[in-house]
């Protein structure tokens, strides 16, 4: 699990314990560009960006021929989704495959929307496995429209039909549901039931496509819905 920017794997808590408590093993790196990373100063701008992909080489490394789900919110949700075969705009310094294999699948919560120094919309299509996106429609950066949440649903739209991509949009869900991941310092109410479909959703998927659990696969594909609070669809 890739946490998002300037954040740190114990904000994710209410993400990560019921993985946990399923009976998964949860690996969660402090990325440099964590507030409360020690060396956090030395590496400015896109210095993090390359160390992010230095964290998760080593990270799959050390699971040696182990199988593996890549999972992340907002910047860590590139970094997930570059483990399942997106081609982001490679860190000055790093050679080519950004990563020594794929993840059997992916979950990213609130990914960024295509970036010129990150990530383009073609690059997101080439996602090459089983995915869950995840917004909501008050996924909303500061001065940015207020429609402006579709945008992490790109690697979602982008990506090619027939590759079980799931795209799951709740409402009134904003970036931290209410500050309940990433930073608690952002400004409530907490998000307790938009956080909670949030992990029903993810739990499925994490049993359908990481465990290959028929009947989670099933009941993840019962839920495809074109409608709110919980809008999932399938390509």
């Amino acid at each position: 699990f890739s946490h998002g920017a300037g954040s740190a794997p114990w904000h994710y808590d209410l993400i990560v314990l019921p993985w946990v408590e399923a009976g998964w093993r949860v690996v969660a790196p402090l990325h440099v560009d964590s507030r409360e990373h020690p060396d956090t100063a030395s590496f400015k701008g896109l210095a993090s960006w390359k160390a992010r992909i230095e964290d998760m080489r080593l990270l799959v490394g050390e699971l040696g021929a182990k199988p593996f789900v890549a999972a992340g919110h907002s910047y860590g949700g590139l970094v997930a989704l570059t483990l399942g075969g997106a081609a982001p705009v490679p860190p000055e310094g790093l050679m080519l495959p950004l990563v020594p294999r794929l993840a059997q699948a992916v979950i990213a919560f609130s990914p960024p929307a295509p970036m010129p120094v990150l990530v383009t919309e073609a690059g997101y299509g080439a996602l090459a496995v089983p995915a869950l996106v995840q917004t909501g429609t008050r996924d909303v950066m500061p001065g940015m429209p207020a429609d402006s949440w579709n945008g992490h649903l790109v690697p979602f739209t982008a990506a090619r039909p027939g590759g079980n991509r799931y795209g799951l949009v709740l409402d009134g869900a904003d970036h931290y549901f209410g500050g309940t991941i990433c930073d608690p310092k952002q400004p409530g109410p907490p998000q307790l039931a938009q956080i909670d479909l949030a992990n029903r959703y993810a739990g499925l998927f994490l049993a359908g496509f990481g465990a290959h659990d028929a009947a989670a696969r099933a009941a993840l594909d019962a839920r495809v819905s074109a409608v709110l609070p919980a809008m999932l669809q399938k390509k």
